[in-house]
């Protein structure tokens, strides 16, 4: 996320920098419409069904300037991201896709939340495709909570920044570095108040990732931030721009919960 709590959000994605925005924020609702080829998307909490039973969401929470963003099978493309917000602050969105439940948004069939204790794993594959003259992060998100929520925030939300742009950094301060899914990555911890963020982010820019989801959540137990208690709400892929960003895409998303 980051900022606050982001994605999603009203508060639901503040997420990724070094100051939070303030405000309470107020469930968001959205409305997953039939899966279909192609969709846009410009409301600014509107959502679409993907083919493959995953959910794409515009998620604007940050900005009141147009945003839209294009499904494309199992992924999405900005199309339009106007508007920009100070580089010190939270994101203006989250334009992402989703698998699970945000904000009583579930992806169809899903069987999250589902408590950690009884997920073997978690294998996903992310595909991303940049651009240049933004600012932005692209951030896999990972939640967990200590109840089966299907709404709101969540208690511990877990970022891995596949590449940044930009001056903007992770909520917190570095804490070290450490290996994950064949890669090293700088580790940030901080918090907004609402819920805990740990950050896992790549020295330099990563454009694809096939890893287990399962690996970064036993990082965030063996850290205190969950316990095998918990539950796992949504996994998110997407970006959190604070300058333009038409063009970005997720061109490949897949998750499956075993």
């Amino acid at each position: 996320m980051n900022a606050t709590s982001r994605k999603s959000r009203p508060l639901h994605r503040l997420a990724a920098v070094l100051v939070l925005a303030a405000g309470s924020l107020t469930a968001l609702t959205a409305t997953t419409a039939p899966a279909q080829a192609d969709a846009q998307v410009c409301d600014k909490y509107g959502s679409v069904t993907t083919p493959g039973r995953y959910v794409v969401q515009n998620n604007a929470w940050g900005t009141s300037a147009p945003q839209c963003v294009n499904q494309v099978g199992d992924g999405f493309r900005l199309t339009r991201a106007d508007g920009s917000v100070p580089t010190n602050g939270a994101p203006k969105s989250y334009p992402s896709i989703f698998a699970g439940c945000h904000y009583t948004n579930c992806s169809p069939g899903t069987n999250l939340p589902k408590q950690i204790r009884t997920i073997g794993s978690v294998p996903s594959t992310i595909a991303y495709q940049y651009v240049g003259g933004a600012v932005y992060d692209a951030a896999y998100d990972i939640w967990l909570d200590p109840t089966p929520r299907k709404d709101g925030v969540n208690r511990t939300e877990i970022m891995i920044w596949l590449n940044r742009s930009g001056p903007v950094q992770p909520i917190g301060s570095k804490t070290g570095t450490t290996s994950v899914a064949g890669h090293t990555w700088d580790v940030w911890r901080g918090g907004n108040g609402q819920n805990d963020v740990v950050s896992y982010v790549a020295p330099s820019a990563l454009t694809g990732l096939s890893f287990d989801v399962k690996d970064f959540i036993d990082g965030a137990v063996a850290q205190g931030l969950a316990t095998p208690d918990w539950y796992l709400t949504s996994v998110q892929a997407g970006f959190e721009p604070w300058q333009n960003g038409a063009g970005l895409a997720v061109t490949k998303f897949s998750v499956s919960v075993g």
